[in-house]
């Protein structure tokens, strides 16, 4: 089948036909000199960086003297090369930005080139490339050899340039989003600490103006109960229409962060009848698993119209006395694994769940505080969609711009 020789999208004034090369036609492998585990410290001046900490924060460090050496001696990236993870998670890009700083031999290295290709454009080609030779491999390991074979489509290096420039511009747009999300999300557990009651505590930190009362203590199943799961089996799933059917698998993706409003699998009536069913009619609920490693995660769902779960999972459902909003709010302060029972499989009862001790407001600050919360998770929510939609226009351009 023949390459194309030009992307979808270009910019205008630019009709040449881009050049098929390999890496190892325009640069090197490159890495730093080994560090011995002896040569490495808990604290020190020089940020020595692993796989397993490339791209976040350091966990050791090497002295001065051995980093002016080693950098002089061998060598050293140069401002704007990007390294490459070699191993774990094969492929992750870090720039240089003309730090001292030191990294892990052979399992971080950055092609060197010489200036043959403007990195801003090398950067972006890593975020489409397929790596020759571990296409459909289990091979967890990127070689130099998979590095210097693989090919890649170059056009002039003002072209180069622009492409570069652009997603840059689009990458620093992102970036800027994501932090902002950040912010918010750092935020709304600051205000989680402070407005709902430590322990030991009968109000809070911080509450809304004309709230003196204490909350009152009670237990979870005294203001609403639980309910376990069905079984499922695979030839019984599917439809698209009905009751909706929730796994634990679907609590990893939702459109909005707290709640399910989509599933998987839907329920019909005739199965209902025939399997003798009751779905979960009484809702809002909250949702989360109830037995193996997903519990850990400590994921709670909130759903509000009715819907059935499987045995995999249980649903805390609210009496008439909450403040839904409030309640839901309430949840992401338990962390439910500590009421968890330890075996073979970690899990839990209905009792362990509907025996958690909680402290409650009256039904007036419940609002406050339930409407102060939706407004936030409201908030989070549209950085959160804006930000999905900024990285999948990136996806989208770099389908287009790269051949």
């Amino acid at each position: 089948m023949k390459k194309n020789k030009v992307p979808e999208i270009r910019f205008s004034g630019f009709t040449d036909d881009w050049e098929l090369r390999k890496l190892g036609d325009i640069g090197s492998v490159a890495m730093c000199k080994r560090i011995f585990k002896e040569e490495t410290s808990d604290s020190g001046e020089i940020p020595f960086y692993k796989i397993g900490t490339f791209g976040g924060e350091p966990d050791a460090y090497i002295s001065r003297e051995l980093f002016e050496e080693y950098k002089s001696e061998y060598p050293y990236p140069q401002n704007g090369d990007l390294l490459i993870s070699a191993s774990g998670s094969i492929g992750r890009i870090v720039e240089y930005k003309d730090k001292d700083e030191y990294f892990q031999d052979s399992n971080i290295v950055w092609l060197k080139h010489d200036n043959q290709i403007i990195n801003s454009f090398l950067k972006q080609f890593y975020g489409v490339v397929k790596w020759k030779g571990l296409e459909g491999s289990t091979i967890k390991r990127l070689y130099n050899k998979n590095i210097l074979e693989t090919e890649i489509m170059i056009p002039s290096t003002d072209e180069q340039m622009q492409v570069g420039n652009f997603f840059k511009t689009l990458d620093n747009t992102i970036t800027l989003h994501q932090r902002e999300l950040e912010i918010l999300k750092n935020t709304k557990k600051g205000f989680l600490q402070k407005m709902f009651p430590k322990e030991g505590k009968k109000v809070p930190e911080v509450r809304f103006s004309g709230f003196t009362n204490d909350w009152e203590q009670y237990k979870l199943g005294e203001l609403g109960k639980t309910q376990s799961g069905i079984g499922f089996s695979d030839a019984e799933q599917g439809g698209s229409e009905g009751i909706p059917f929730y796994k634990v698998s679907d609590m990893n993706n939702v459109g909005n962060e707290n709640e399910m409003t989509n599933a998987n699998n839907y329920v019909s009536d005739e199965q209902i009848k025939r399997k003798k069913w009751k779905p979960i009619e009484t809702v809002p609920a909250v949702m989360f698993a109830k037995v193996g490693a997903a519990i850990m995660l400590n994921r709670k769902r909130l759903v509000t119209s009715s819907f059935l779960i499987d045995n995999n999972t249980m649903a805390y459902v609210f009496d008439e006395s909450w403040d839904i909003d409030f309640g839901k709010t309430l949840f992401e302060t338990i962390h439910l694994p500590r009421h968890a029972q330890v075996g073979a499989l970690p899990s839990y009862n209905g009792s362990d769940i509907e025996s958690i001790d909680i402290k409650v407001p009256i039904k007036d600050e419940q609002q406050k505080i339930g409407n102060f919360f939706k407004q936030l998770d409201n908030t989070i929510t549209i950085h959160q969609r804006e930000l999905t939609i900024l990285q999948n226009t990136k996806k989208a351009f770099l389908q287009k711009m790269f051949v």
